[in-house]
């Protein structure tokens, strides 16, 4: 039943500020501990005796940890909600508020209306920032690749040049594909045998063509050769580029429309783009779903107890949301289903059932 009483202005806020403060508090923990994981893997990739430094490497990794914590963002609204309402249960906060007349969805106010202007927040301001970081760190690893051993991950591009055709495999790219840093190159001729490998501590592509600076030109039956500046023929556009190499999730949201609009002039297809997108739009609803399903598993869990299973029951809800996600975003990916329709279902579903579970439990 709805409760007739107005909740005081003062424990809306109150909410709000225990639910950001626990958001705050998990999300400092989730980045710090993302930050040591990748600083270690960094470590480990300059090796004994690297010229880059220990705080090179600290640089690095804070730029590139706040798109990795921006990934999982929404896990963290969820575990930080359920600790939010678990902490409110026990100190009877929430009984004392029911008492007076204060209906659930009342007291759920503050906390959805606090996650859906986090989640325009973090759409707005925080992917921007953690993009921009994330290229400037690319930017910087470039520089320092020289000194690094290889970094795994590869990326590939094949192409054709003028009278011939090679396959290209990075370490790392930045600008969205257009630096390219621990360059191996295979050069075949028109028969399809291999001409010559170049290797280059990095590549820029220019229009009709790839500057390895610092190469190494090893052909069949002579030396290898040591060239300050090769320059690789290539077929491909600046947008292709991009589109075979650049990942949708280190695209600004801002730069998104107009990124979208160009490929599509040009023939490609942008449906990851779109996606990546849609699912930028849909975050504070996402992120509202966090919230619901934390009180759907927390609120009647927590009355009779049973804090382990209002944990468990974030987790399996959570993992379930997120599988589907997924499931959704390589079908949008794909083609299959239109990334609007990819992108909005889960938390349009998300929501849908909070809500039904928590009808059944507050009104019967």
């Amino acid at each position: 039943m709805i409760g007739d009483a107005t909740m005081p202005p003062i424990l809306s806020r109150y909410i709000a500020r225990r639910l950001i403060t626990s958001i705050l508090f998990t999300y400092a923990v989730i980045f710090t501990l993302l930050f040591l994981v990748d600083f270690i893997d960094l470590l480990q990739e300059a090796g004994v005796g690297s010229k880059v430094s220990v705080f090179d490497i600290v640089l690095l990794s804070l730029q590139r940890t706040p798109l990795m914590t921006e990934e999982i963002f929404p896990f963290t609204v969820l575990f930080a909600s359920i600790a939010a309402f678990v902490t409110l249960s026990r100190k009877l906060e929430l009984v004392v508020a029911r008492a007076t007349g204060v209906s659930i969805w009342q007291m759920l106010a503050p906390a959805l209306l606090t996650a859906a202007l986090l989640g325009m927040a973090v759409t707005a301001i925080y992917n921007p920032a953690s993009t921009w970081l994330k290229e400037n760190a690319g930017n910087r690893r470039a520089e320092l690749y020289s000194d690094w051993k290889d970094s795994g991950g590869p990326k590939w591009i094949r192409q054709q040049g003028f009278d011939d055709s090679s396959i290209i495999r990075a370490s790392e790219s930045a600008n969205r594909g257009h630096t390219l840093t621990g360059v191996t190159a295979f050069i075949f001729d028109r028969n399809g045998s291999l001409k010559e490998r170049v290797d280059a501590t990095h590549a820029e592509f220019r229009e009709g063509f790839w500057e390895m600076r610092g190469a190494r030109v090893t052909r069949y039956g002579s030396p290898p050769e040591s060239l300050d500046i090769y320059r690789l023929n290539t077929n491909l556009t600046s947008e292709q580029v991009a589109e075979t190499i650049a990942a949708p999730e280190t695209i600004s949201f801002w730069q998104l429309p107009a990124v979208i609009a160009q490929w599509q002039q040009s023939g490609i297809r942008t449906d990851k783009f779109q996606l990546q997108y849609q699912t930028l739009i849909a975050r504070p609803l996402l992120y509202v779903s966090m919230v619901l399903i934390a009180a759907a598993v927390s609120l009647g869990f927590t009355r009779l107890g049973g804090v382990p299973r209002a944990i468990l029951g974030g987790v399996i809800a959570g993992f379930v949301l997120y599988v589907g996600s997924e499931m959704a975003g390589d079908l949008g990916a794909a083609g299959f289903i239109t990334p609007l329709i990819a992108a909005w279902s889960p938390p349009i579903v998300g929501v849908l059932l909070s809500v039904t579970v928590l009808l059944y439990q507050e009104d019967g």
